[in-house]
């Protein structure tokens, strides 16, 4: 059995090259499983796609069923309709015990840029959910996101990740929000785009009392689909000037390839405001608002995600016995499922063998025991016991090396060489 996965993430590609390789809705991300079960009908698939991820996790009987990183690069580019040379340098690819490794991290926010993010976990289970609705995913890749759940839930309780803020979105409000204003029931929120990182920001915004809403988006549909889900309203695009007279809090996660707000025009609507306080957070990337906005004026705090990096090292350096802690966790973890998948490749094929082999000098010693029929019980048994031995010492080192490679993933050449040289038809 194998097991790869091929990504980029927040920590292996910009944010542009994520976008266009991201499955922003279940109805993409269906199509592309339809087209990856044409593509690929040997494979098991997994894809988990967020604002900091796109990954596909694959899983075959045989390596030779496996698709290649070139074939994936290729289906992603054909899915997307951009030039494979856009981003092939941006992926990463691992396999095996690896491979595994990689989503227990995943899983476990270890990976993610806030360590000990809630989110992700759900992320992951939500995209398992919707491989096997879709019945794109199989045996393996069951077993594999069942056992990363689980992983994810053990580093939670036996490590103290998950304490305080631990979600983008609440470190911006709680660290750097609550340090401008005392309470949210009170004031406007305008939020410019309509993505993940925007919904999450609004969802911690809405547990301190924010109450008035405003979304304003390019895409009027995604925007009165935020705006419904939190009980806001949308406004058009052109009214932007206005509304940025108008906030107390402006959350913007547009993703534009330049700043959608200069100083300049920042001045002008601060020119009409009233002159309150103005908590920005600017959480594009690149950046949705010019830096040189917060020098407008001493009222306009603006914070933008290398504020958040710098507040996510400082969380990482604060819970370093607690990474340390987690890794060790995850290694157990990812040696227990590779020693139980090594069991699952190769436990029929070694009992096959020992049966095989044992049956043979079964067979053979009855034939000597008819040539010699004056043998006592005790000798018979005294043969026995050393021809048993004998096979057991020849069979010992293929054997465990079968075993050692199965654990490292690595074993299917050699599985295949044994199937061949025994000529084992099953399983």
């Amino acid at each position: 059995m194998n097991v790869r996965v091929v990504y980029c993430s927040h920590s292996s590609a910009d944010l542009s090259v994520r976008e266009r390789l991201a499955f922003a809705t279940d109805e993409q991300l269906t199509r592309a499983y339809d087209e990856l079960r044409s593509r690929f009908p040997q494979s098991e698939h997994v894809v988990v796609s967020t604002c900091n991820r796109v990954e596909l996790y694959t899983a075959q009987d045989t390596l030779a069923e496996a698709p290649t990183s070139r074939e994936i690069a290729d289906f992603l580019a054909e899915f997307h309709n951009v030039p494979v040379s856009s981003f092939r340098d941006e992926l990463l690819e691992q396999s095996g015990a690896d491979a595994v490794r990689h989503l227990f991290l995943v899983a476990a926010s270890l990976d993610s840029m806030v360590l000990g993010e809630s989110q992700i976990v759900s992320q992951v289970k939500k995209s398992y959910e919707l491989a096997t609705r879709s019945e794109v995913n199989g045996p393996l890749t069951n077993a594999l996101f069942q056992r990363a759940l689980a992983v994810s839930a053990r580093v939670r309780s036996e490590t103290r990740l998950a304490e305080g803020r631990v979600s983008i979105a609440s470190v911006a409000v709680g660290d750097f929000g609550k340090g401008i204003f005392d309470r949210f029931d009170d004031k406007t929120v305008l939020v410019i785009g309509a993505g993940e990182m925007a919904e999450e920001t609004l969802r911690y915004l809405q547990q301190e009392g924010v109450r008035s809403i405003t979304v304003c988006n390019r895409n009027a549909e995604r925007a009165q689909g935020l705006a419904a889900a939190f009980g806001g309203t949308v406004r058009a695009w052109d009214e932007l000037d206005v509304l940025l007279s108008q906030a107390d809090v402006i959350v913007s996660t547009t993703g534009a390839d330049r700043p959608i707000v200069d100083a300049p025009r920042f001045r002008r609507a601060r020119a009409v405001s009233s002159g309150q306080p103005v908590f920005i957070l600017d959480l594009g990337a690149p950046r949705d608002f010019d830096p040189r906005v917060a020098d407008v004026d001493d009222s306009v705090f603006l914070f933008d995600i290398d504020s958040l990096e710098a507040t996510c090292r400082r969380n990482r350096e604060a819970r370093s016995l607690e990474i340390a802690r987690a890794r060790e966790i995850i290694d157990e973890e990812t040696a227990r499922f590779m020693q139980d998948l090594s069991h699952k490749a190769t436990g029929p094929i070694i009992k096959q063998l020992r049966e095989s082999w044992h049956e043979i000098s079964r067979l053979e010693l009855e034939q000597l025991f008819r040539k010699l029929p004056s043998l006592t019980d005790t000798d018979r048994q005294a043969v026995e016991r050393s021809v048993e031995r004998i096979v057991n010492k020849l069979l010992h080192p293929p054997l465990e090396t079968l075993k050692d490679e199965a654990r490292d993933g690595t074993h299917h050449g050699l599985l295949d060489a044994i199937r061949r040289l025994f000529r084992i038809t099953e399983p």
